[in-house]
């Protein structure tokens, strides 16, 4: 399970997902320097960091490199959801109290979600009950 990202790693990723192309620390730092005053090499160690995680790819283009994620935001989220769910000694109370939490567009989404699972991955058919004692077959009265 990754870790959650940091503060400013989180505002890098979010320009990477967003983007959804390869990018270099300048396009970040100067995208980031609209909301705060940041340093190129703050960016560049952030970036440098996150390709030591796992979490972006990069590629060598001329004197810079161009980094790509590695994953989606949403694998990201649904990675964090599965870590806290896991964590807890009453999986099933800890749905109940995530569901509670739920706006009703929220809601709305959990439940398009769970028809694209169903249709993506149905469930496994239920096997057949094994047939009662003295239900015909091979009971005890037929031998």
């Amino acid at each position: 399970m990754p870790r959650p990202l940091g503060e400013l790693e989180d505002a890098v990723m979010t320009r990477v997902w967003q983007w959804n192309r390869p990018v270099t620390v300048r396009e970040v730092l100067e995208d980031l320097q609209q909301e705060r005053s940041i340093a190129y090499t703050t960016v560049m160690t952030v970036m440098d960091n996150l390709h030591q995680k796992g979490w972006v790819r990069r590629e060598v283009e001329g004197r810079a490199y161009r980094y790509t994620a590695v994953s989606t935001r949403a694998a990201y989220a649904a990675a964090l959801m599965n870590e806290a769910w896991s964590r807890s000694d009453n999986p099933a109370a800890a749905l109940v109290a995530f569901f509670g939490m739920m706006s009703p567009d929220q809601r709305e989404a959990l439940d398009d979600a769970i028809r694209i699972v169903q249709r993506v991955t149905p469930l496994p058919a239920s096997p057949p009950a094994p047939p009662e004692e003295g239900a015909g077959g091979t009971g005890p009265e037929e031998r």
